[in-house]
């Protein structure tokens, strides 16, 4: 039972910090003054990081400002390369080439003329199931609007082919618990349309509707942020999911003036729906927002 507590806390710290780290990103992450706050050795807190996530703080870190910059240079067409640096903390202009460069093996200003186009195809090319996936998307009409923080239990992996593992386990914890009214909840740490799926931190959630009903807590909690959303509603095959994340952070959003916010995107599942043997779905896809000043 302690052994299993503890798990729990060492991984709600774990989530905090990726929380924190995501949504500080363009700010100095100063890790002594965090986990001060944390109120834990800077040591420990590398330690529970790297234990429950398996990836070291500062990588962690790098990665967080890379990805954003990835999404800004498509869709803030209006900011210079070097203001884009600076959005995501890199105060250097040769520092942010030279890491930029080394992630995504292109520079800045060839990854805004198209190659983020190239790299996604390498990604899909990882799976030949992904291939099969061609779904229009131009239909789509979302609606904007504020949502509120949601608090939410959850189920981490990485790796995108480890997703079905997340909502087993979920679904189960959820059965055992009785929970009827619920929301269940996929949150996109990372943007699959620019991370390489293996590498892809996948959450699965479930928003608890009913405050009256007693839990047990056996796993951890977390918050998905509020803020401004475009919400689109989606039916169709699982498989698209893939591609309505690249389809709406590489075209909907430049073409219609927006800029991507430092909040990680949702989907939100038809209330208690299981994925059924054709890999159908319905969903809400909430895409972060913000405008291009």
């Amino acid at each position: 039972m302690k052994k299993r507590k503890t798990k729990l806390i060492h991984d709600e710290i774990a989530n905090n910090l990726m929380y924190y780290i995501i949504h500080h990103i363009d700010t100095d992450l100063n890790l002594d003054a965090i986990a001060k706050d944390f109120n834990i050795s800077k040591f420990h807190l590398h330690r529970i990081f790297k234990e429950q996530l398996n990836a070291n703080i500062y990588e962690t870190i790098k990665s967080v400002r890379l990805q954003k910059a990835a999404n800004l240079l498509i869709a803030n067409k209006n900011h210079t390369i070097t203001e884009i640096g600076n959005m995501c903390g890199y105060s250097i202009l040769t520092s942010f080439l030279r890491a930029f460069k080394s992630r995504f093996g292109q520079t800045p200003k060839q990854w805004r003329n198209g190659g983020y186009i190239t790299h996604f195809h390498k990604i899909i090319n990882q799976e030949n199931r992904l291939l099969l996936a061609n779904s229009d998307f131009s239909h789509l009409k979302p609606t904007i609007a504020t949502i509120k923080d949601r608090e939410v239990y959850y189920v981490r992996y990485r790796g995108y082919n480890n997703a079905n593992l997340a909502r087993e386990k979920l679904m189960v914890w959820a059965q055992s618990n009785h929970i009827g009214n619920h929301h269940r909840i996929e949150v996109y740490y990372d943007n699959p349309a620019i991370t390489s799926l293996d590498q892809c931190y996948y959450v699965a959630c479930i928003e608890h509707k009913d405050a009256k009903t007693p839990i047990n807590a056996s796993l951890p909690k977390s918050h998905i942020r509020g803020g401004t959303y475009a919400v689109f509603t989606m039916d169709g095959d699982y498989d698209d999911i893939l591609r309505l994340i690249q389809w709406a952070y590489q075209h909907w959003l430049p073409s219609r003036g927006f800029s991507t916010a430092t909040a990680s995107s949702y989907c939100i599942f038809e209330e208690n729906n299981n994925l059924d043997n054709q890999k159908r779905y319905k969903c809400l896809y909430h895409l972060p927002i913000g405008l291009c000043l």
